[in-house]
């Protein structure tokens, strides 16, 4: 009895700390979306430069973190991690592209096919099995984000070119994230420690062919000192919000992580609805409640599949 208590605490202890990280990443996540596009609107701030100072505040918050003892860096060989951070920019660049050369309508539809691609990738590789229902959850979702943006979907050969490499390497960086953690025997603020400026380096020779250095709309251009202020709070939600990622991929999967993406994104809508009064038609309310349908149901059967695995382990001599 007492061993059936303890081991109920523990479930509900470790489901609390996945909830609390879910919550700080859903948090952080809209407050950076409405931050930057503050930034974006008010002062153009360079997209690809803004990602770099992300990444670098990042790299500073995990130093400070450690200089404090909240974690100990583990020596990494850079050879360990650079497809990873590689793929970072990869990620970056390729999604920055994608949105430029598509519209937003067909821009989520390319982000809704992380999804299934994360899956093959983890099957074919990494002999990840996945059932039936688990995979049977990927159809109101996508049918919910073809609802909410089949208006605005426009197809060109070049944005699908952008939107396929952007959908390919984010699904290999958010399988890598979670691979590293367990393969190298490192936590999410370890391996981001090592990650974050390595990745820095690599978007610090690359922005130079895609953004302006000096000049109106430059990195080094005549910024106010309320736009570098904000940029820099930008820059500290973003440390949350990518320490809060490595944490949920960690500690859940790319899938799971993924999941509450596509809740993250029905949440930003209502939000953009309730708050800012945005319009939402017909067919993007039926979008929502389909896409928020598959997350449920992809919940409850991942929760019914860990209790039954539980049970089976329990039952073993």
């Amino acid at each position: 009895m007492s061993s059936t208590m303890a081991t109920r605490l523990s479930d509900l202890f470790g489901n609390s700390r996945i909830i609390a990280g879910l919550l700080a990443n859903l948090l952080s996540s809209i407050c950076i979306v409405f931050i930057n596009k503050w930034i974006y609107v008010h002062y153009g701030f360079p997209n690809m430069t803004m990602t770099l100072i992300h990444f670098v505040v990042t790299w500073l918050g995990l130093y400070i973190c450690q200089k404090m003892d909240i974690f100990s860096p583990k020596s990494l060989r850079p050879s360990k991690i650079i497809l990873l951070a590689l793929s970072f920019c990869g990620f970056v660049v390729f999604t920055n592209l994608s949105l430029q050369s598509n519209t937003i309508g067909t821009y989520q539809l390319a982000k809704t096919m992380t999804t299934p691609v994360i899956i093959a990738i983890q099957t074919m590789y990494y002999r990840k099995t996945f059932s039936t229902k688990i995979k049977l959850t990927l159809v109101p979702i996508t049918l919910g984000v073809i609802l909410n943006s089949y208006y605005d979907v426009r197809f060109n050969l070049l944005g699908m070119i952008f939107a396929t490499l952007g959908v390919f390497v984010t699904s290999l960086y958010q399988v890598w994230v979670g691979a590293k953690q367990h393969e190298l025997q490192v936590n999410s603020m370890q391996l981001l420690y090592y990650q974050a400026p390595i990745s820095s380096a690599f978007l610090l020779v690359l922005v130079p062919f895609f953004e302006p250095l000096s000049g109106e709309g430059g990195i080094f251009g005549p910024w106010s000192f309320q736009a570098l202020v904000m940029v820099l709070l930008s820059g500290v939600i973003a440390f949350l919000v990518n320490l809060s990622i490595y944490w949920i991929i960690g500690n859940t999967s790319p899938v799971t992580y993924n999941m509450f993406g596509h809740f993250k994104f029905c949440i930003t809508l209502l939000g953009g609805y309730v708050l800012f009064q945005d319009p939402l038609s017909l067919n993007q309310g039926l979008g929502i409640l389909c896409t928020l349908t598959g997350i449920l149901a992809y919940t409850h059967f991942k929760l019914a599949e860990q209790e039954e695995g539980k049970s089976k382990l329990t039952q073993r001599p």
